[in-house]
């Protein structure tokens, strides 16, 4: 008896995932069939820029600063009495565009906007904003999600070059001060190896990744229910389902673009 009951749940649980993701994928249909009326609504896509981008600067800067100063003084340790400590801008300036700039900026959007976009979105569905939209002939995917998607998309590679360009000089400046590494032997480290393949690459990952997080928050706050307790389960699942997907497509982009 134990056993039916356990081979049950587990049934259920798959079904239940499996109706998730196939709501998933027909939902992003529709969002994608109504994504050009984003440009036509030009004034709502630029202010959901504004939100999601502009307004993240403070934090993006914050956390470039670090990433960049952790990565150089880790590089700066490991090559001591080694290595010559040119390559560690070379160090810094590789990973940082390929991997950490693009990875750790999308992980703190998918924390602070995708989140907060979720939850606008859920609260919206669960007070019947939503609703009442339908019923005043209004399409939600064109003046609600397609904007926040066509925004995301947009201002992520900004945000990422941002943080790139702040991680570079946050590294600098943990090299030369606890290492005495010169301007010159860091830049010169920095462009040693620069291809721009490697920045097509880690734009081309902030783009994807700025669509990972807008879709999953448009879906999960859309399709809210149960009031305040369904608002923060899907603000919940928004987060963990978007920072999955951008570790399983960062390795999945640098697998088949890095070769």
């Amino acid at each position: 008896m134990a056993v039916t009951v356990i081979f049950e749940s587990i049934g259920a649980y798959i079904r239940r995932k499996y109706q998730i993701t196939r709501d998933f994928f027909a939902f992003q249909l529709t969002f994608l069939r109504n994504l050009p009326s984003a440009f036509s609504l030009f004034h709502i896509t630029v202010e959901q820029s504004y939100s999601i981008g502009v307004t993240s600067i403070p934090l993006i800067l914050t956390t470039s600063i670090a990433t960049g100063a952790i990565t150089a003084w880790q590089m700066a340790y490991q090559f001591a009495d080694m290595i010559p400590l040119t390559f560690v801008g070379m160090a810094v300036g590789k990973s940082v565009m390929l991997e950490l700039g693009p990875l750790l900026t999308a992980m703190v959007m998918a924390g602070r906007i995708g989140a907060a976009m979720c939850s606008e979105l859920g609260t919206m569905a669960v007070t019947e904003q939503i609703d009442a939209m339908r019923i005043l002939g209004l399409n939600p995917f064109k003046f609600l999600l397609a904007p926040r998607l066509a925004a995301a998309v947009i201002m992520m590679p900004i945000l990422t070059i941002i943080s790139m360009f702040v991680a570079i000089l946050g590294g600098f400046a943990v090299s030369h001060l606890g290492k005495d590494v010169s301007f010159a032997t860091y830049f010169f480290g920095v462009k040693l190896f620069f291809n721009n393949w490697d920045l097509f690459v880690g734009l081309f990952k902030s783009a994807v990744f700025g669509f990972l997080i807008a879709s999953f928050a448009c879906f999960f706050g859309y399709n809210t229910i149960n009031g305040a307790e369904g608002v923060g389960n899907s603000t919940k699942a928004t987060v963990v389902a978007s920072m999955t997907s951008i570790l399983i497509f960062g390795f999945l982009i640098s697998k088949f673009l890095l070769v």
